[in-house]
């Protein structure tokens, strides 16, 4: 094989190994020469001429980073776990490469950080009632301090909050006493309302008396609907009325 032809083969092989292929969500930074060359390149085909070029690949598709449970005591002095999940994506490949060593790691580490700080400056029931604002701010203040390294925070929550037993048991007790008070007001206004119609029917018994009738008689017919029992039907005095005055008569 001829010196020429070895050449030929040796730099079709060497510009064979300089393509690369980037995916749809894949950037390359190049370095040349230690400097950073241009903007990031892809997606599709690029070249690395090698060994002058270097090429580091970066995603940009959301990454979720579990936060673990962090020990946190609470602004009114409750001993809490707490862990939540951060969703990050990298919008500026640069800075994410240049400006800090490993940008997965420490955007895990600023959210463990920030989450003990924010929340140890809240109380236990906004911990619990007004976890949506919680959330807010904490994506917030991540989103601004990860900014200077390209990195953009679209989303923190709270996963789960681990109270203590003895916690848990208070809290119980006290949500079964707030249902007994609510049940006893509940009672209480369902009483006054009874007594209310009560004083509603007696005003229009006494502007008409046979209602009373129609009320005893309506009495009678519940009372008669029971097979088993014994059903004592008095005589209303308004039947005997008028026997009561034929005999006066009489007897003048």
């Amino acid at each position: 094989m001829s010196t020429s032809t070895m050449l030929i083969l040796f730099f079709g092989l060497y510009f064979i190994s300089c393509v690369k292929v980037l995916k749809e969500y894949e950037r390359g930074v190049i370095f040349r020469l230690g400097r950073v060359l241009g903007k990031p390149k892809g997606p599709g085909i690029i070249f690395v001429f090698a060994p002058i070029d270097k090429m580091v690949r970066t995603s940009l598709r959301l990454i979720a980073h579990d936060v673990p449970p962090q020990d946190i005591i609470t602004k009114d002095n409750v001993s809490v776990k707490v862990n939540a999940v951060v969703y990050s994506r990298i919008v500026d490949p640069i800075k994410a490469i240049i400006e800090v060593e490993d940008y997965y790691y420490a955007t895990s580490q600023l959210a463990q950080t920030t989450l003990r700080s924010v929340l140890g400056q809240a109380e236990l029931d906004q911990l619990l009632s007004e976890r949506e604002q919680i959330n807010h701010s904490l994506q917030t203040i991540l989103d601004k301090q990860t900014d200077p390294w390209g990195i953009k925070v679209s989303n923190v929550e709270i996963k789960h909050i681990d109270l203590p037993q003895e916690m848990q048991r208070a809290m119980a007790k006290q949500a079964e006493a707030e249902r007994e008070r609510r049940a006893k007001i509940i009672s209480a206004e369902a009483e006054f309302q009874a007594a209310d119609k009560l004083k509603q029917a007696a005003v229009v018994i006494e502007d008409h008396p046979m209602a009373l009738q129609m009320r005893y008689l309506q009495t009678i017919r519940e009372i008669a609907a029971e097979n088993n029992s014994t059903t004592l039907f008095p005589i209303p005095i308004d039947l005997l009325t008028p026997f009561i005055e034929k005999a006066k008569k009489d007897k003048k």
